[in-house]
């Protein structure tokens, strides 16, 4: 990870083709003046995905951009603003580490590409910017339209499985921070994950903050394709691994 100093503060960079990379790269009126805005996801807050090819003449690649935005009861004290400790502690580039670590360990994790750190006295906000897994969709979107097959859930679990074991925590594991794509899947969002030692307390709260997700958006749309077969099939592949 190579690292560039701002006025404002810093950016972080994983290729060193990118190392011309400005501030601009990170706001959404640079895309949209460059023509290079091709859709966005919106949940809480506004996810943009944004063609690089005017910077980068590369036309294979889409890349995602997100800011960091609060939530919870801090959201209420302040919208994107958290408190600056240093650094490698700010959220953007401890996601961005992390994800350059897995993708470098074969994880199925999107690709980072970069991240920015503004400073603003002691606070600061971030972005990041990260590959688009081309073809694939969230979890609940694909089971909203059709099924999986056993065979799908038991990879599922055993992708879980291989996270675990080598201690990767996700913070938000939940049905729409997985992407499938045909029998591929890819664990997204990494803000707050971390690696941590191997346990089977916070591994199995992992699993039930999974649980609640699926019958979550069951609840929101019975007409959801899951089922406890499904977990049950799920936890079989992750028990095999």
């Amino acid at each position: 990870m190579h690292i560039k100093r701002t006025d404002a503060g810093h950016i972080a960079f994983c290729q060193p083709e990118l190392k011309p990379i400005t501030p601009d790269w990170f706001t959404v009126d640079y895309w949209q003046d460059l023509g290079g805005i091709t859709g966005s996801s919106k949940g809480r807050y506004t996810t943009w995905f944004v063609d690089p090819q005017p910077i980068t003449a590369n036309t294979k690649v889409q890349w995602v951009l997100r800011h960091y935005y609060r939530g919870g009861m801090m959201e209420k004290l302040s919208r994107d603003a958290y408190l600056y400790t240093g650094l490698k502690r700010t959220r953007a580039f401890a996601e961005l580490k992390l994800l350059e670590q897995l993708f470098n360990e074969g994880f199925a994790v999107p690709k980072p590409v970069a991240a920015q750190v503004q400073r603003s006295g002691m606070h600061y906000r971030g972005d990041i910017i990260i590959e688009r897994v081309e073809g694939a969709q969230d979890l609940v979107a694909q089971l909203s339209k059709s099924p999986l097959n056993e065979h799908q859930w038991q990879t599922l679990g055993a992708l879980i499985a291989k996270f675990h074991q080598r201690g990767v925590y996700h913070a938000d594991l939940n049905a729409k921070n997985i992407l499938v794509s045909s029998d591929s899947f890819t664990l997204i969002d990494f803000d707050r994950g971390e690696l941590r030692k191997p346990s089977p307390k916070w591994q199995q709260a992992n699993l039930e903050r999974l649980l609640r997700s699926f019958n979550k958006e069951k609840g929101k749309l019975p007409k959801l394709h899951f089922s406890e077969q499904n977990w049950q099939q799920l936890l079989a592949g992750y028990a095999k691994s």
